[in-house]
């Protein structure tokens, strides 16, 4: 299942999808706590 734009993750806003395969995705997502971007994975 794929992460809305905008979902929060604790303290981390998905901004966008970059990319996925067989073992999971990964995301585009800002760290509201320090404001930079970073990229999150999501296991299946």
């Amino acid at each position: 299942m794929a992460l809305a734009s905008g979902t929060r993750l604790g303290p981390y806003e998905i901004l966008s999808p970059i990319g996925a395969g067989g073992m999971g995705e990964v995301y585009k997502a800002n760290d509201t706590r320090l404001d930079r971007t970073v990229a999150i994975s999501k296991s299946f």
